[in-house]
């Protein structure tokens, strides 16, 4: 997926210098026109590159950032964030389980023993 977000990145870079030559070529026609001066289709080439240059490298910037949040986090990094977000690990949620099940073995054998103290108490009654 990455090589072919590159590709496209690399396709939009072309299209851009693709688009530069054209217009270098149009001022050069211009100048051999005389439409325009010499000294004035140089300053307009170098107006086109800084704007290709600056374009091409906030575009580059753009993608590379969308690459890199779209990378998978290793494993510290995970681990990292489920502990920013208070969730316990696997071994903390296993200590938790076994000590909801004791407790509720030991409320088991509390309940058993009130039952029997009730027969036994209902059967003393009669």
């Amino acid at each position: 997926m990455f090589n072919e977000l590159k590709k496209v990145m690399l396709a939009g870079v072309g299209a851009v210098a693709t688009t530069y030559e054209k217009a270098n070529e149009i001022v050069n026609e211009m100048v051999e026109k005389g439409k325009i001066t010499v000294d004035e289709g140089k300053e307009l080439s170098e107006e086109l590159m800084r704007d290709f240059k600056g374009k091409a490298s906030t575009t580059t910037n753009k993608v590379m950032d969308k690459i890199d949040d779209m990378m998978p986090l290793t494993k510290q990094e995970l681990n990292t964030e489920l502990q920013d977000k208070d969730i316990p690990t696997r071994i903390e949620f296993d200590s938790l389980k076994d000590r909801v099940e004791y407790l509720e073995n030991k409320l088991s054998e509390i309940m058993g023993k009130v039952d029997l103290q009730n027969i036994d108490e209902n059967k003393e009654q009669q």
